[in-house]
């Protein structure tokens, strides 16, 4: 599944490579998850030039001139495929921009979901997000770290690859309540999640100039199960919860109530 730094690098992909142009068709084969008729959809985009593309949380944005905004979530499954002569299987929505070039989001689940202007969010973003906001939200909360971390309704964008990979650059422990971080652990942890998720996406962007698709794991230093140790040398731990894992080391702090 992409995550955030993934995602950012495709936005700016499908920015280089599809602004300013008019969208002359776009075809829904699978219209379930669609939130308005494939006729209005049409009606709103077709004929209109992409202004931008931009991510907003795990979602892609695509703004049109007209104001019109399409987002696309990729969920578990989902891939951005570009439109070449061969078949592109499993397409959920496709856009065929004049000329000839065009994208399409595909998923075999078809989970993957097409929104026609979603509505704006109040929970912010990951790569926004405030130490005064983050604070008064540990405040509240005795959850375990990670699983606030991945809580969409609470910050957007961040999954389990980078919650384990802040996490260890913040050096907490994932098994931490929340509630008993100190002022100086959510300093850390706001300036670790600002740090990684910049640092990836500008990595990945270098191994993927052009690319629509794909993860690079090159740059974890914990989350990859080909790697023992840390960067500092310390022993990767392993704990599996259903089928998420989370890699951690003894270096990170756990905080108790």
């Amino acid at each position: 599944m992409p995550e955030l730094p993934d995602l950012e690098v495709f936005a700016k992909n499908l920015q280089k490579r599809f602004k300013s142009k008019t969208l002359e068709t776009v075809d829904v084969p699978v219209a379930r998850k669609l939130n308005v008729s494939v006729k209005v959809l049409k009606d709103a985009i077709e004929g209109h030039q992409l202004e931008n593309v931009s991510r907003e949380g795990k979602t892609l944005q695509l703004r049109f001139k007209n104001g019109a905004v399409v987002g696309l979530h990729l969920m578990l499954h989902g891939e951005l495929k570009p439109l070449a002569e061969e078949e592109v299987k499993f397409q959920v929505i496709s856009f065929h921009f004049k000329g000839g070039d065009g994208f399409a989001m595909t998923d075999f689940q078809k989970a993957a979901t097409p929104t026609l202007n979603p509505g704006a969010s109040d929970v912010p973003d990951a790569m926004a997000l405030s130490h005064s906001y983050f604070k008064d939200l540990l405040a509240k909360k005795k959850v375990q770290i990670k699983t606030l971390l991945m809580d969409q309704h609470s910050i957007r964008g961040i999954g389990n690859t980078y919650a384990d990979e802040i996490l260890w650059e913040a050096r907490i422990s994932p098994f931490s309540r929340a509630k008993a971080i100190p002022d100086a652990g959510v300093k850390e942890l706001v300036r670790a999640i600002n740090h990684v998720l910049y640092r990836e996406s500008v990595d990945i962007a270098k191994k993927l100039p052009e690319a629509l698709s794909g993860e690079v794991k090159d740059f974890l230093r914990v989350h990859r199960p080909d790697l023992k140790k840390s960067p500092t040398g310390a022993e990767i731990q392993i704990e599996k919860k259903g089928a998420r894992k989370t890699y951690y080391t003894d270096e990170q702090i756990l905080y108790t109530l």
